[in-house]
Protein backbone atom coordinates (compact mmCIF):
# COMPACT_ATOMS: atom_id res chain seq x y z
CA UNK A 1 0.00 0.00 0.00
CA UNK A 2 1.19 3.54 -0.90
CA UNK A 3 1.03 6.56 1.92
CA UNK A 4 -1.63 8.01 -0.70
CA UNK A 5 -3.92 4.69 -0.53
CA UNK A 6 -3.38 4.76 3.31
CA UNK A 7 -4.19 8.23 3.90
CA UNK A 8 -7.12 7.83 1.39
CA UNK A 9 -8.44 5.02 3.20
CA UNK A 10 -8.52 7.38 6.69
CA UNK A 11 -5.17 7.16 7.86
CA UNK A 12 -3.86 10.76 8.71
CA UNK A 13 -0.25 11.64 8.26
CA UNK A 14 0.67 10.93 11.53
CA UNK A 15 -0.95 7.22 12.51
CA UNK A 16 1.11 5.54 9.53
CA UNK A 17 4.42 6.42 11.42
CA UNK A 18 2.47 4.99 14.75
CA UNK A 19 1.30 2.12 12.93
CA UNK A 20 4.65 1.15 11.66
CA UNK A 21 6.17 1.56 14.95
CA UNK A 22 3.86 -0.43 16.32
CA UNK A 23 4.22 -3.59 13.93
CA UNK A 24 1.24 -3.36 12.42
CA UNK A 25 2.37 -1.86 9.32
CA UNK A 26 6.38 -2.36 7.89
CA UNK A 27 7.92 0.15 5.62
CA UNK A 28 8.71 -1.73 2.63
CA UNK A 29 10.48 1.72 0.92
CA UNK A 30 9.60 5.28 1.02
CA UNK A 31 5.87 6.12 0.47
CA UNK A 32 5.12 2.35 0.55
CA UNK A 33 3.93 0.14 3.30
CA UNK A 34 2.50 -3.81 3.63
CA UNK A 35 0.66 -5.00 6.43
CA UNK A 36 3.24 -6.91 8.79
CA UNK A 37 0.93 -10.18 9.43
CA UNK A 38 0.26 -10.28 5.47
CA UNK A 39 4.48 -9.64 5.11
CA UNK A 40 5.32 -12.67 7.23
CA UNK A 41 3.22 -14.94 5.69
CA UNK A 42 5.54 -14.87 2.27
CA UNK A 43 6.68 -18.21 2.56
CA UNK A 44 10.55 -18.67 0.93
CA UNK A 45 13.92 -17.61 2.66
CA UNK A 46 14.71 -14.26 4.33
CA UNK A 47 15.70 -12.92 0.69
CA UNK A 48 13.10 -14.10 -0.99
CA UNK A 49 10.75 -12.27 0.89
CA UNK A 50 12.66 -9.46 1.32
CA UNK A 51 12.58 -9.04 -2.51
CA UNK A 52 8.81 -9.91 -3.00
CA UNK A 53 7.73 -7.19 -0.69
CA UNK A 54 10.29 -4.17 -2.31
CA UNK A 55 8.79 -5.87 -5.85
CA UNK A 56 5.26 -5.19 -4.24
CA UNK A 57 6.23 -1.86 -3.51
CA UNK A 58 7.89 -0.96 -6.20
CA UNK A 59 4.82 -1.41 -8.50
CA UNK A 60 2.67 0.52 -5.96
CA UNK A 61 4.53 3.67 -6.44
CA UNK A 62 5.12 3.04 -10.31
CA UNK A 63 1.00 3.60 -10.30
CA UNK A 64 -2.18 1.67 -10.93
CA UNK A 65 -1.41 0.40 -14.80
CA UNK A 66 2.30 -1.19 -13.57
CA UNK A 67 3.42 -4.52 -13.25
CA UNK A 68 6.72 -6.21 -11.97
CA UNK A 69 8.39 -8.36 -15.55
CA UNK A 70 11.75 -9.24 -16.40
CA UNK A 71 14.00 -10.90 -13.94
CA UNK A 72 11.55 -9.63 -11.11
CA UNK A 73 8.52 -11.36 -12.63
CA UNK A 74 10.37 -14.59 -13.37
CA UNK A 75 11.52 -14.44 -9.53
CA UNK A 76 7.82 -13.94 -8.74
CA UNK A 77 6.61 -17.27 -10.69
CA UNK A 78 9.28 -19.42 -9.95
CA UNK A 79 11.39 -19.81 -12.84
CA UNK A 80 15.20 -20.13 -12.69
CA UNK A 81 17.64 -17.78 -13.65
CA UNK A 82 21.26 -17.77 -14.17
CA UNK A 83 22.24 -15.21 -12.79
CA UNK A 84 21.47 -12.78 -9.99
CA UNK A 85 18.94 -10.47 -9.39
CA UNK A 86 20.19 -7.21 -10.89
CA UNK A 87 20.40 -4.90 -7.85
CA UNK A 88 17.06 -2.55 -9.19
CA UNK A 89 13.74 -4.21 -9.73
CA UNK A 90 11.72 -3.78 -13.11
CA UNK A 91 8.91 -2.79 -13.55
CA UNK A 92 7.04 -2.02 -16.52
CA UNK A 93 3.80 0.26 -17.32
CA UNK A 94 2.61 1.91 -20.60
CA UNK A 95 3.75 5.12 -21.78
CA UNK A 96 6.47 7.30 -20.42
CA UNK A 97 10.40 6.77 -20.75
CA UNK A 98 12.47 4.72 -19.23
CA UNK A 99 13.86 5.85 -15.76
CA UNK A 100 15.22 4.99 -12.85
CA UNK A 101 13.61 5.45 -9.33
CA UNK A 102 15.69 6.52 -6.58
CA UNK A 103 15.14 4.28 -3.64
CA UNK A 104 16.92 1.38 -1.68
CA UNK A 105 16.21 -0.87 -3.75
CA UNK A 106 15.95 1.66 -6.89
CA UNK A 107 13.17 0.45 -9.30
CA UNK A 108 13.43 0.74 -13.34
CA UNK A 109 10.82 1.58 -15.00
CA UNK A 110 10.55 0.35 -18.54
CA UNK A 111 8.09 1.63 -20.83
CA UNK A 112 6.22 -0.71 -23.03
CA UNK A 113 2.71 -1.92 -23.86
CA UNK A 114 1.31 -4.58 -21.83
CA UNK A 115 -1.75 -6.17 -23.15
CA UNK A 116 -4.66 -7.80 -20.81
CA UNK A 117 -3.30 -11.17 -21.74
CA UNK A 118 0.44 -10.16 -20.91
CA UNK A 119 -0.32 -9.03 -17.25
CA UNK A 120 -1.25 -11.26 -14.52
CA UNK A 121 -1.27 -11.68 -10.65
CA UNK A 122 1.42 -13.49 -8.36
CA UNK A 123 1.29 -13.13 -4.52
CA UNK A 124 -0.89 -10.73 -4.98
CA UNK A 125 1.03 -8.60 -7.25
CA UNK A 126 0.81 -7.28 -10.54
CA UNK A 127 3.29 -9.08 -13.17
CA UNK A 128 3.83 -9.95 -16.54
CA UNK A 129 2.81 -13.32 -17.84
CA UNK A 130 5.47 -16.30 -17.97
CA UNK A 131 5.21 -16.31 -21.62
CA UNK A 132 5.80 -12.24 -22.08
CA UNK A 133 8.79 -12.34 -18.92
CA UNK A 134 10.58 -14.59 -21.39
CA UNK A 135 10.04 -13.08 -24.09
CA UNK A 136 11.31 -9.67 -22.39
CA UNK A 137 14.31 -11.38 -20.77
CA UNK A 138 15.31 -13.39 -23.95
CA UNK A 139 15.22 -9.86 -26.20
CA UNK A 140 17.09 -7.84 -23.32
CA UNK A 141 20.03 -10.45 -22.15
CA UNK A 142 22.26 -13.30 -23.86
CA UNK A 143 21.10 -16.27 -26.06
CA UNK A 144 21.85 -18.35 -22.89
CA UNK A 145 20.27 -16.30 -20.36
CA UNK A 146 17.13 -16.50 -22.58
CA UNK A 147 17.41 -20.07 -23.30
CA UNK A 148 17.64 -21.02 -19.28
CA UNK A 149 14.88 -19.29 -18.99
CA UNK A 150 12.78 -20.02 -21.48
CA UNK A 151 13.57 -23.75 -20.84
CA UNK A 152 12.64 -23.55 -16.84
CA UNK A 153 9.69 -21.87 -17.90
CA UNK A 154 8.29 -24.88 -19.89
CA UNK A 155 9.64 -27.70 -17.67
CA UNK A 156 7.67 -26.11 -14.48
CA UNK A 157 4.71 -26.18 -16.36
CA UNK A 158 4.63 -22.11 -16.48
CA UNK A 159 3.55 -21.81 -20.05
CA UNK A 160 3.57 -23.38 -23.06
CA UNK A 161 5.14 -23.44 -26.73
CA UNK A 162 1.58 -21.94 -27.63
CA UNK A 163 1.65 -18.77 -25.47
CA UNK A 164 5.08 -18.23 -26.21
CA UNK A 165 4.49 -18.04 -29.99
CA UNK A 166 1.10 -15.96 -29.09
CA UNK A 167 3.79 -13.33 -27.44
CA UNK A 168 6.53 -13.59 -29.75
CA UNK A 169 3.93 -12.88 -32.81
CA UNK A 170 2.74 -9.91 -30.71
CA UNK A 171 5.88 -8.12 -30.48
CA UNK A 172 7.07 -8.80 -33.69
CA UNK A 173 8.81 -5.42 -34.47
CA UNK A 174 10.04 -5.14 -31.01
CA UNK A 175 13.49 -4.88 -30.28
CA UNK A 176 15.93 -8.11 -29.51
CA UNK A 177 12.77 -10.12 -31.08
CA UNK A 178 14.10 -11.79 -33.76
CA UNK A 179 16.59 -13.20 -30.67
CA UNK A 180 13.53 -14.02 -28.63
CA UNK A 181 12.17 -15.98 -32.02
CA UNK A 182 15.37 -17.89 -31.47
CA UNK A 183 15.75 -18.74 -28.27
CA UNK A 184 11.87 -19.79 -27.87
CA UNK A 185 12.67 -22.46 -31.19
CA UNK A 186 15.43 -23.80 -29.30
CA UNK A 187 14.31 -24.28 -25.87
CA UNK A 188 13.11 -27.98 -24.56
CA UNK A 189 10.64 -28.36 -21.91
CA UNK A 190 13.37 -31.82 -21.10
CA UNK A 191 15.82 -29.84 -19.78
CA UNK A 192 15.84 -30.07 -15.72
CA UNK A 193 17.96 -27.87 -14.43
CA UNK A 194 19.87 -24.63 -15.78
CA UNK A 195 23.25 -26.57 -16.04
CA UNK A 196 21.23 -28.94 -18.51
CA UNK A 197 20.35 -25.96 -20.32
CA UNK A 198 24.20 -24.46 -20.45
CA UNK A 199 25.34 -27.32 -21.73
CA UNK A 200 22.69 -27.66 -24.35
CA UNK A 201 23.97 -24.19 -25.60
CA UNK A 202 27.28 -24.83 -25.40
CA UNK A 203 27.27 -28.53 -27.17
CA UNK A 204 25.40 -26.25 -30.25
CA UNK A 205 28.12 -23.79 -30.28
CA UNK A 206 30.84 -25.98 -30.65
CA UNK A 207 29.29 -27.84 -33.88
CA UNK A 208 27.74 -30.87 -31.89
CA UNK A 209 25.09 -32.22 -33.31
CA UNK A 210 21.96 -32.16 -30.75
CA UNK A 211 21.33 -34.72 -28.48
CA UNK A 212 18.01 -36.49 -27.49
CA UNK A 213 17.39 -35.53 -23.39
CA UNK A 214 16.21 -37.77 -20.63
CA UNK A 215 16.00 -40.75 -23.02
CA UNK A 216 15.98 -44.44 -21.63
CA UNK A 217 18.53 -46.62 -22.61
CA UNK A 218 18.43 -50.40 -22.99
CA UNK A 219 15.68 -52.69 -24.36
CA UNK A 220 11.95 -52.24 -24.15
CA UNK A 221 11.62 -54.88 -21.24
CA UNK A 222 14.51 -54.29 -19.46
CA UNK A 223 15.91 -50.66 -19.63
CA UNK A 224 19.12 -49.94 -18.20
CA UNK A 225 18.73 -46.39 -16.96
CA UNK A 226 17.73 -42.79 -17.77
CA UNK A 227 20.42 -40.60 -19.13
CA UNK A 228 20.54 -36.57 -19.76
CA UNK A 229 21.93 -36.63 -23.10
CA UNK A 230 22.05 -39.39 -25.93
CA UNK A 231 23.66 -38.94 -29.39
CA UNK A 232 22.42 -42.47 -30.94
CA UNK A 233 23.96 -42.09 -33.90
CA UNK A 234 26.93 -42.23 -32.22
CA UNK A 235 26.49 -44.46 -29.05
CA UNK A 236 27.46 -41.88 -26.87
CA UNK A 237 25.97 -40.63 -23.26
CA UNK A 238 26.50 -37.55 -21.57
CA UNK A 239 25.73 -37.24 -17.85
CA UNK A 240 25.70 -33.25 -16.32
CA UNK A 241 27.06 -34.34 -12.97
CA UNK A 242 25.43 -31.96 -10.17
CA UNK A 243 27.40 -31.37 -6.84
CA UNK A 244 25.31 -34.02 -5.23
CA UNK A 245 25.16 -36.84 -7.40
CA UNK A 246 28.16 -38.36 -5.77
CA UNK A 247 28.02 -36.91 -2.08
CA UNK A 248 26.36 -40.74 -0.96
CA UNK A 249 28.90 -43.18 -1.23
CA UNK A 250 25.95 -45.66 -1.64
CA UNK A 251 24.79 -43.43 -5.15
CA UNK A 252 28.56 -43.21 -6.44
CA UNK A 253 28.40 -47.48 -6.31
CA UNK A 254 25.32 -46.88 -8.14
CA UNK A 255 26.58 -44.67 -10.81
CA UNK A 256 29.68 -46.69 -11.60
CA UNK A 257 27.51 -50.02 -11.54
CA UNK A 258 24.96 -48.19 -13.86
CA UNK A 259 27.96 -47.24 -16.24
CA UNK A 260 29.43 -50.18 -16.44
CA UNK A 261 26.10 -51.90 -17.43
CA UNK A 262 25.65 -48.81 -20.09
CA UNK A 263 29.15 -49.33 -21.28
CA UNK A 264 28.71 -53.33 -21.20
CA UNK A 265 25.50 -52.69 -23.68
CA UNK A 266 27.82 -50.63 -25.99
CA UNK A 267 27.78 -46.86 -25.15
CA UNK A 268 30.42 -44.82 -24.37
CA UNK A 269 29.44 -42.55 -21.04
CA UNK A 270 31.01 -39.08 -20.71
CA UNK A 271 30.55 -37.20 -17.07
CA UNK A 272 31.04 -33.68 -16.51
CA UNK A 273 30.54 -31.68 -13.50
CA UNK A 274 29.14 -28.03 -13.78
CA UNK A 275 32.67 -26.24 -13.31
CA UNK A 276 33.80 -28.19 -15.90
CA UNK A 277 31.80 -26.90 -18.46
CA UNK A 278 31.68 -23.32 -17.40
CA UNK A 279 35.49 -22.79 -16.87
CA UNK A 280 36.63 -25.39 -19.16
CA UNK A 281 34.16 -26.53 -22.09
CA UNK A 282 36.54 -26.84 -24.96
CA UNK A 283 37.42 -29.83 -22.86
CA UNK A 284 34.05 -31.31 -22.00
CA UNK A 285 33.64 -30.97 -26.36
CA UNK A 286 36.53 -32.91 -26.67
CA UNK A 287 35.69 -35.50 -24.13
CA UNK A 288 32.46 -36.19 -26.14
CA UNK A 289 34.42 -36.17 -29.48
CA UNK A 290 36.76 -38.36 -28.45
CA UNK A 291 33.83 -41.01 -27.54
CA UNK A 292 32.22 -40.29 -31.02
CA UNK A 293 35.43 -41.29 -32.32
CA UNK A 294 35.60 -44.57 -29.85
CA UNK A 295 32.45 -45.37 -30.73
CA UNK A 296 33.09 -44.99 -34.66
CA UNK A 297 36.33 -47.47 -34.41
CA UNK A 298 34.17 -49.54 -32.55
CA UNK A 299 31.26 -49.66 -35.63
CA UNK A 300 34.15 -50.21 -38.14
CA UNK A 301 36.25 -53.23 -36.19
CA UNK A 302 32.54 -55.06 -36.09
Amino acid sequence: MTYTELAAAGFSGKSIPALASRGILVRVRRGAYARADLAHHVQGSVQFRERTLAIAAAVAVTGPDAAASHHDAALLHGIDLLDRLPESISVSRPGGHDRLLAGSPSVRVRPTLLPPGHVTARRGVPVTSAARTVADIARTTSFLQGVVVADSALYRGKTTRVELAGVIDACGHWPGIEKARRVVGFSTELAESPFESIARVTFDERGLPPPELQVWVGDDSQPIARVDFLWSQHRTIAEADGALKYADPDRARQQLYRDAELRGAGFEVVHFSWRELTVNPAQVIAWIMAAFARASMVRTAG
